[in-house]
């Protein structure tokens, strides 16, 4: 790896990251030949930026949150010819980039980029979209849109939680179907969660022990629930736990490739960005993407 593009949300962190660029190129300089940075200036110069640069740079540095993340890997991840990539975190969760064991201070990340540590993982498809984190309708949804940017700036990962307690008192049940080659499911539903890496809201709740190297995705049905409920769960995800057998409430399991179905229609929720609505087929492709790891190896 010898030529390197930082693509940067200089709005990311507090515009901590742009602040810190200068600082961020020089480190990269004593690595690499070619430097090179891009900041965006809008929705969807992202990825303008990684069609313009994956097939001349041997590294693509994603500088921001999980926004940017999630554009950046929808504009790489069709690519024939798609060059390692690699994360400087600089959001409020920065998921995928905890998934890798990469450090959450920005000089630190871009230190263990300089390692050149490398790993190919899963990346999960949706229809016309890619995800790295998660797909999820229903509650995990609705979660999102009840949070308030100023709580969010304020309280960070917890006002996931916070949010969650609230929508779960709100929560309608919806009609789901799901065909997978593993296992069906049919009946009522407050939220299906597909998950690729392990972490959701910067913590990892739900499916703790996955790996996005194992050519599977993690699927969970919660089919009602509460606020007594929700914390069960969380608690047995905290200790890496599967749930019970003979829990009628909780379904889960792994699969390849699913087609889902609901009625009414649900919105989906693709690592934190919502454009499209079921039906949809979610798939995973094994080994599709080639990233800079960080301090720990996958388990």
């Amino acid at each position: 790896m010898k030529r390197v593009a930082v693509i940067v949300n200089p709005n990311a962190g507090n515009k901590k990251l742009i602040n810190s660029i200068e600082q961020i190129e020089e480190k990269l300089l004593s690595t690499f030949d070619e430097v090179t940075i891009h900041p965006t200036q809008k929705e969807g110069d992202g990825a303008r930026l990684v069609e313009k640069l994956a097939n001349h740079v041997d590294l693509l540095i994603g500088a921001g949150g999980d926004g940017t993340i999630f554009e950046l890997i929808n504009a790489l991840a069709p690519l024939e010819k798609r060059p390692v990539f690699a994360i400087i975190p600089g959001g409020t969760c920065n998921d995928f980039s905890r998934t890798l064991g990469i450090n959450q201070h920005p000089i630190k990340a871009v230190e263990q980029i300089m390692e050149k540590r490398t790993e190919t993982v899963d990346v999960g498809k949706s229809d016309n979209q890619y995800f790295l984190n998660f797909w999820g309708i229903g509650l995990v949804s609705k979660v999102s849109d009840n949070i308030d940017s100023g709580t969010k700036q304020l309280l960070g990962k917890l006002s996931y939680y916070i949010s969650a307690g609230q929508t779960v008192m709100e929560e309608e049940p919806f009609q789901l179907t799901i065909e997978s080659e593993t296992q069906s499911y049919e009946g009522d539903a407050v939220m299906l969660l597909i998950g690729n890496g392990s972490f959701l809201g910067g913590i990892q709740s739900f499916f703790p022990s996955s790996s996005v190297q194992d050519g599977e995705l993690d699927v969970m049905i919660i089919k009602q629930t509460s606020i007594a409920q929700l914390w069960t769960w969380m608690q047995t995800r905290l200790q890496k736990e599967l749930p019970a057998e003979g829990n009628d409430d909780l379904v889960y399991f792994r699969a390849k490739e699913l087609k889902i179905k609901a009625t009414p229609n649900q919105e989906i929720d693709t690592d934190g960005e919502k454009t499209y609505h079921t039906p949809s087929t979610v798939s995973i492709l094994p080994g599709h993407l080639e990233v800079i790891i960080g301090d720990y190896p996958f388990e």
